[in-house]
């Protein structure tokens, strides 16, 4: 998974929530239709967001753009509803043509690994293999992917022609006009060509966000492995480089504005907020650092705890706290207590076998279940770990799809954009 829109759960509303999960596991499985089982290891955040894009244009039900997927692993062998269509296969698509980009880069700059000779020349041919399949697959739905690989061949030659001193802005441009043509596309493949222009400016300046995001990110690495990173390389310091970003993110909103949608909710979450919290992620800010001060401090809320939102982080209740017991209810030794009995834990050898088989069916890290020792219930290791620190939802309730909980939470919605539904515009 690489990409900078990571949604948390508790700042999407059920309904969102069961969106960006149908059009995961949808780009995930049009992967392996297309492309085969290990072509869905190219499956990403950002790439899904073409599949939203082209559902969010339709006049189509949802019905037309869903089915019923069979268990997978992954949800804990559950079934669900997934994204499916052209939306899901251009998708599919970028994101393979993407993840051959990436790995290509790696094999050149012969980072961890992919130095290794063996590895490379492997690389190399899966590479090639998913050019070609990426090129046919995207063909089907009438885009040419040969933007995506031209702009990657771009990028290695701009970035040896780059002196000291250059603008970061030249560096950005491939990446720019490969997005660019990816959310345009959306708009034929939705049969709204209005749409192009103003998508393919979206397009643009988030490709911007991502290469300049994914570069400050990886700066003290590069600087500490000797990459090439944009940044070092033109001398641009992280002040301007947040500056920029955070233009872009406001370019971004701007260009929403002109496209005609039918769902917003969902576009304007991922694309006018998300963005926003990327930047804040790698660059940090005010709202940020407060909010992780206020988290990390238990304080959030009406009860000064955020045990609301996450009840299972609570601190146990004092004996002093506890209901009294009814005094018509016996106590004492020789009396079963009050509630349920409580399980029968399992042994060593067996706790490990049931152990085994959760975590082959990945049940350990997806959905809720019984601890394989102790049998107390458990919530898996993505739910409790998929939020980040600066997400302090406490007292959202009701809020419906509002962006980010504009109103409620009191943080303004100061985007000027469209998409919410709280009434603070």
């Amino acid at each position: 998974m690489f990409g900078i829109i990571r949604p948390c759960r508790h700042r999407l509303s059920e309904r969102l929530q069961s969106s960006w999960m149908a059009h995961l596991c949808g780009l995930c499985l049009a992967l392996r239709d297309d492309h085969g089982q290990l072509a869905r290891t190219a499956t990403n955040y950002d790439g899904l967001i073409i599949s939203v894009l082209v559902e969010a244009q339709s006049a189509r039900d949802d019905s037309s753009w869903r089915r019923t997927a069979g268990p997978c692993p992954l949800r804990g062998m559950r079934t669900a509803s997934v994204a499916k269509g052209e939306g899901a296969r251009l998708a599919a698509a970028v994101s393979l043509a993407l993840a051959s980009v990436k790995i290509r880069d790696h094999v050149e700059d012969r980072d961890g690994v992919f130095a290794r000779r063996p590895v490379a020349a492997g690389a190399r041919a899966v590479t090639r293999r998913w050019d070609r399949k990426s090129a046919g697959s995207a063909s089907a739905v009438g885009f040419d992917t040969a933007v995506l690989l031209d702009a990657a061949s771009r990028q290695g030659e701009l970035e040896r022609a780059l002196r000291p001193g250059g603008s970061v802005l030249l560096v950005t441009e491939p990446t720019e006009s490969a997005t660019s043509a990816a959310f345009a596309h959306t708009a034929v493949l939705a049969g709204r060509p209005g749409n192009a222009a103003a998508l393919a400016e979206a397009g643009r300046l988030f490709g911007r966000l991502a290469h300049l995001l994914d570069a400050a990110e990886d700066q003290d690495a590069d600087a500490a492995s000797g990459a090439w990173n944009p940044l070092t390389a033109t001398g641009t310091d992280r002040a301007e480089a947040e500056r920029l970003c955070r233009d872009a993110v406001h370019g971004i909103r701007l260009a929403l504005r002109e496209v005609e949608l039918t769902d917003r909710a969902l576009v304007h979450v991922l694309l006018a907020h998300e963005t926003e919290t990327a930047v804040d992620r790698v660059f940090g800010s005010a709202r940020h650092t407060a909010a992780c001060r206020t988290r990390t401090s238990g304080g959030g809320g009406t009860g000064g705890h955020p045990s609301a939102e996450h009840p299972q982080d609570a601190p146990p209740r004092r004996e002093s706290e506890k209901a009294p017991v009814p005094p018509w209810i016996p106590q004492g030794p020789g009396f079963t207590p009050v509630g349920p009995k409580p399980p029968q834990p399992r042994n060593l050898l067996a706790g490990c076998a049931v152990w085994a088989l959760m975590a082959c069916t990945c049940q350990l890290m997806c959905c809720e279940h019984d601890d394989p020792f102790s049998r107390e219930p458990r919530k898996g290791f993505c739910e409790r770990h998929d939020c980040c620190d600066s997400c302090d939802c406490s007292g959202c309730d009701g809020c419906g799809d509002c962006c980010q909980c504009c109103q409620c939470c009191g943080d303004g919605c100061d985007c000027g954009c469209d998409g919410c539904d709280c009434g603070c515009n």
